[in-house]
């Protein structure tokens, strides 16, 4: 659970440009869009292994 404590003289608008980088730094953006409709178990493994031949190849 994020958490976002205002500081001293700090705006309204601030605090929520702090909140924002935190979810976007948190993953919980993408991780909302992914659950927002149903991924069938084999397009999961499919995207998992992309992912995984990209942090290969990006590697060498």
């Amino acid at each position: 659970m994020l958490k976002v404590k205002s500081r001293a003289g700090e705006s309204v608008q601030s605090m929520l440009r702090r909140f924002k980088k935190l979810c976007e730094k948190e993953g919980l953006v993408r991780d909302m869009k992914r659950n927002a409709y149903y991924e069938k178990p084999s397009e999961k493994n499919r995207r998992r292994m992309r992912k995984a031949q990209r942090t290969i190849s990006q590697a060498q």
